[in-house]
Protein backbone atom coordinates (compact mmCIF):
# COMPACT_ATOMS: atom_id res chain seq x y z
CA UNK A 1 0.00 0.00 0.00
CA UNK A 2 1.34 3.35 -0.99
CA UNK A 3 2.34 5.65 2.45
CA UNK A 4 -0.02 8.22 2.72
CA UNK A 5 0.64 11.64 3.28
CA UNK A 6 0.06 13.74 6.36
CA UNK A 7 -3.21 15.40 5.51
CA UNK A 8 -4.63 12.42 4.08
CA UNK A 9 -3.93 10.44 7.05
CA UNK A 10 -5.31 13.11 9.25
CA UNK A 11 -8.71 13.04 7.25
CA UNK A 12 -9.54 9.64 7.19
CA UNK A 13 -8.87 9.63 11.10
CA UNK A 14 -10.83 12.97 11.37
CA UNK A 15 -13.83 10.74 9.14
CA UNK A 16 -13.25 7.27 11.26
CA UNK A 17 -16.35 5.80 12.29
CA UNK A 18 -18.15 8.92 11.42
CA UNK A 19 -21.73 8.17 9.72
CA UNK A 20 -25.43 8.87 9.15
CA UNK A 21 -24.36 12.50 10.36
CA UNK A 22 -27.14 15.22 10.08
CA UNK A 23 -26.72 18.11 7.19
CA UNK A 24 -24.91 20.49 9.60
CA UNK A 25 -22.69 17.51 10.97
CA UNK A 26 -21.52 16.37 8.11
CA UNK A 27 -21.19 20.39 6.57
CA UNK A 28 -18.97 21.04 9.52
CA UNK A 29 -16.76 17.72 9.39
CA UNK A 30 -16.06 18.15 5.88
CA UNK A 31 -15.89 21.71 5.52
CA UNK A 32 -13.11 21.54 8.33
CA UNK A 33 -10.95 18.85 6.53
CA UNK A 34 -10.55 20.67 3.35
CA UNK A 35 -7.38 21.27 3.29
CA UNK A 36 -6.54 21.85 -0.23
CA UNK A 37 -4.05 24.84 -1.77
CA UNK A 38 -7.28 25.52 -3.67
CA UNK A 39 -10.97 26.28 -2.80
CA UNK A 40 -12.76 22.60 -2.68
CA UNK A 41 -15.85 22.07 -3.94
CA UNK A 42 -18.33 20.43 -1.59
CA UNK A 43 -20.01 17.96 -3.60
CA UNK A 44 -23.23 15.62 -2.82
CA UNK A 45 -23.81 12.11 -3.67
CA UNK A 46 -27.12 10.53 -3.67
CA UNK A 47 -28.02 7.15 -4.77
CA UNK A 48 -31.65 6.73 -5.38
CA UNK A 49 -33.97 3.78 -5.93
CA UNK A 50 -34.27 3.85 -9.48
CA UNK A 51 -33.18 2.47 -12.65
CA UNK A 52 -32.97 5.26 -15.49
CA UNK A 53 -33.00 3.02 -17.93
CA UNK A 54 -36.69 3.14 -18.06
CA UNK A 55 -38.32 6.44 -18.75
CA UNK A 56 -40.69 6.64 -16.22
CA UNK A 57 -37.85 6.51 -13.96
CA UNK A 58 -35.46 8.81 -15.32
CA UNK A 59 -34.53 11.76 -12.68
CA UNK A 60 -33.60 15.18 -13.69
CA UNK A 61 -34.26 18.38 -12.62
CA UNK A 62 -32.54 22.03 -12.25
CA UNK A 63 -32.49 24.09 -8.68
CA UNK A 64 -31.37 27.68 -8.07
CA UNK A 65 -29.17 27.11 -5.15
CA UNK A 66 -30.09 30.40 -2.61
CA UNK A 67 -25.78 30.88 -2.00
CA UNK A 68 -25.13 29.80 -5.30
CA UNK A 69 -22.50 28.20 -6.48
CA UNK A 70 -19.10 29.93 -5.75
CA UNK A 71 -18.24 28.38 -9.10
CA UNK A 72 -17.38 30.87 -12.52
CA UNK A 73 -20.25 29.47 -14.96
CA UNK A 74 -19.14 29.65 -18.77
CA UNK A 75 -22.62 30.09 -20.18
CA UNK A 76 -23.05 29.44 -24.29
CA UNK A 77 -25.92 30.41 -26.16
CA UNK A 78 -27.31 29.63 -29.30
CA UNK A 79 -29.25 32.20 -30.80
CA UNK A 80 -29.91 34.70 -33.81
CA UNK A 81 -30.70 38.30 -34.14
CA UNK A 82 -32.35 40.15 -31.18
CA UNK A 83 -32.02 36.80 -28.98
CA UNK A 84 -28.31 36.99 -29.48
CA UNK A 85 -27.76 40.31 -28.68
CA UNK A 86 -30.18 40.10 -25.00
CA UNK A 87 -28.05 37.21 -24.59
CA UNK A 88 -24.75 38.94 -24.38
CA UNK A 89 -26.08 42.34 -23.22
CA UNK A 90 -27.18 39.21 -19.74
CA UNK A 91 -23.53 37.85 -19.47
CA UNK A 92 -22.91 34.88 -22.04
CA UNK A 93 -19.78 34.22 -22.39
CA UNK A 94 -20.35 32.64 -26.01
CA UNK A 95 -22.93 33.04 -28.42
CA UNK A 96 -23.64 32.14 -32.08
CA UNK A 97 -25.36 29.96 -34.47
CA UNK A 98 -24.09 27.90 -36.92
CA UNK A 99 -20.37 28.93 -36.29
CA UNK A 100 -20.92 27.96 -32.17
CA UNK A 101 -21.86 24.57 -34.19
CA UNK A 102 -18.63 24.36 -35.98
CA UNK A 103 -17.01 24.85 -33.39
CA UNK A 104 -18.55 22.43 -31.08
CA UNK A 105 -18.15 19.89 -33.87
CA UNK A 106 -14.29 20.35 -33.88
CA UNK A 107 -13.78 19.40 -30.38
CA UNK A 108 -13.76 23.35 -28.50
CA UNK A 109 -16.35 23.18 -25.78
CA UNK A 110 -15.35 25.96 -23.81
CA UNK A 111 -18.37 26.32 -21.81
CA UNK A 112 -20.02 24.63 -18.64
CA UNK A 113 -23.58 25.45 -19.77
CA UNK A 114 -25.05 25.08 -22.98
CA UNK A 115 -28.84 27.89 -23.95
CA UNK A 116 -30.73 27.48 -27.44
CA UNK A 117 -33.51 28.76 -28.33
CA UNK A 118 -36.28 26.82 -29.95
CA UNK A 119 -35.62 28.24 -33.21
CA UNK A 120 -31.93 27.07 -33.25
CA UNK A 121 -32.54 23.14 -31.84
CA UNK A 122 -32.75 21.62 -35.77
CA UNK A 123 -28.70 23.29 -35.56
CA UNK A 124 -28.20 22.34 -31.94
CA UNK A 125 -29.75 18.72 -32.54
CA UNK A 126 -26.87 17.86 -34.37
CA UNK A 127 -24.48 18.15 -31.76
CA UNK A 128 -26.25 15.52 -29.33
CA UNK A 129 -23.62 13.29 -29.82
CA UNK A 130 -20.94 15.72 -28.65
CA UNK A 131 -22.99 17.58 -26.06
CA UNK A 132 -25.34 14.65 -24.91
CA UNK A 133 -22.52 13.10 -22.88
CA UNK A 134 -21.22 16.02 -21.39
CA UNK A 135 -24.87 16.77 -19.98
CA UNK A 136 -24.89 20.34 -22.12
CA UNK A 137 -27.28 19.67 -24.65
CA UNK A 138 -30.07 22.55 -24.22
CA UNK A 139 -33.44 20.90 -22.58
CA UNK A 140 -36.70 22.67 -22.32
CA UNK A 141 -37.23 20.44 -19.02
CA UNK A 142 -34.39 22.26 -17.38
CA UNK A 143 -34.95 25.65 -18.95
CA UNK A 144 -32.14 25.59 -21.54
CA UNK A 145 -34.21 25.26 -24.22
CA UNK A 146 -36.40 29.10 -23.98
CA UNK A 147 -37.01 32.38 -25.07
CA UNK A 148 -36.44 34.21 -22.39
CA UNK A 149 -32.31 34.10 -22.97
CA UNK A 150 -31.71 36.67 -20.00
CA UNK A 151 -33.50 34.69 -17.63
CA UNK A 152 -32.02 31.89 -18.65
CA UNK A 153 -28.53 33.27 -18.52
CA UNK A 154 -28.82 35.10 -14.88
CA UNK A 155 -29.94 31.87 -13.62
CA UNK A 156 -26.72 29.69 -14.78
CA UNK A 157 -24.58 32.58 -14.04
CA UNK A 158 -26.59 32.88 -10.71
CA UNK A 159 -26.02 29.58 -9.07
CA UNK A 160 -28.31 26.91 -10.67
CA UNK A 161 -27.65 23.75 -10.65
CA UNK A 162 -28.74 20.68 -12.76
CA UNK A 163 -29.12 17.36 -11.62
CA UNK A 164 -29.22 14.24 -13.94
CA UNK A 165 -29.73 10.53 -12.62
CA UNK A 166 -26.85 8.27 -13.72
CA UNK A 167 -26.95 4.57 -14.83
CA UNK A 168 -26.12 3.39 -11.34
CA UNK A 169 -29.21 5.79 -10.19
CA UNK A 170 -26.78 8.24 -8.60
CA UNK A 171 -26.73 11.94 -8.90
CA UNK A 172 -23.67 13.69 -7.81
CA UNK A 173 -23.90 17.85 -7.34
CA UNK A 174 -21.71 20.69 -6.24
CA UNK A 175 -23.28 22.52 -3.62
CA UNK A 176 -20.71 24.96 -2.46
CA UNK A 177 -17.03 25.91 -1.87
CA UNK A 178 -15.08 25.20 1.39
CA UNK A 179 -15.07 29.06 2.04
CA UNK A 180 -18.70 28.99 2.41
CA UNK A 181 -20.21 29.63 5.67
CA UNK A 182 -21.52 26.40 7.58
CA UNK A 183 -24.88 27.24 7.50
CA UNK A 184 -24.96 28.81 4.11
CA UNK A 185 -23.47 25.21 2.86
CA UNK A 186 -26.37 23.48 5.09
CA UNK A 187 -28.77 25.42 3.29
CA UNK A 188 -27.37 24.56 -0.55
CA UNK A 189 -27.80 21.02 0.68
CA UNK A 190 -31.12 21.13 1.67
CA UNK A 191 -32.31 23.28 -1.22
CA UNK A 192 -31.03 20.25 -3.61
CA UNK A 193 -32.38 17.49 -1.44
CA UNK A 194 -35.68 19.23 -1.91
CA UNK A 195 -35.29 19.65 -5.30
CA UNK A 196 -34.73 16.21 -5.71
CA UNK A 197 -37.66 14.61 -3.73
CA UNK A 198 -39.66 17.23 -6.15
CA UNK A 199 -38.21 15.80 -8.96
CA UNK A 200 -39.16 12.28 -7.77
CA UNK A 201 -40.30 9.87 -11.05
CA UNK A 202 -43.83 8.29 -11.34
CA UNK A 203 -42.13 4.50 -11.94
CA UNK A 204 -39.81 5.16 -8.62
CA UNK A 205 -40.95 2.26 -6.32
CA UNK A 206 -39.91 1.76 -2.55
CA UNK A 207 -37.24 3.71 -1.11
CA UNK A 208 -36.19 6.60 -3.27
CA UNK A 209 -33.31 7.97 -1.48
CA UNK A 210 -31.04 5.43 -0.57
CA UNK A 211 -27.90 6.72 0.46
CA UNK A 212 -26.18 10.58 0.84
CA UNK A 213 -22.79 11.01 0.94
CA UNK A 214 -20.76 14.80 1.16
CA UNK A 215 -17.50 15.18 1.08
CA UNK A 216 -14.80 17.74 -1.01
CA UNK A 217 -12.79 17.71 -3.83
CA UNK A 218 -9.85 16.48 -2.34
CA UNK A 219 -11.36 15.25 1.04
CA UNK A 220 -12.64 12.03 2.10
CA UNK A 221 -16.54 11.17 1.74
CA UNK A 222 -19.44 10.89 5.36
CA UNK A 223 -22.79 9.77 5.01
CA UNK A 224 -25.29 11.77 5.66
CA UNK A 225 -28.81 10.30 7.42
CA UNK A 226 -31.62 9.97 4.76
CA UNK A 227 -34.45 10.96 6.86
CA UNK A 228 -32.34 14.17 7.94
CA UNK A 229 -31.28 15.04 4.36
CA UNK A 230 -34.64 14.63 3.50
CA UNK A 231 -36.33 17.16 6.28
CA UNK A 232 -37.52 20.16 5.07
Amino acid sequence: MANLGKRTRAAREAFAGQADLTVEEAVALVKSNAGAKFDETVEIAVCLGVDPRHADQMVRGVVGLPNGTGKNVRVAVFARGPKAEEAQAAGADIVGAEDLMETVQGGKIDFDRCIATPDMMPVVGRLGKVLGPRNLMPNPKVGTVTMDVKAAVEAAKGGEVQFKAEKAGVVHAGVGKASFDEAKLVENVRAFMGALQKARPAGAKGAYVKKVSLSSTMGPGVTISVDNAAAE
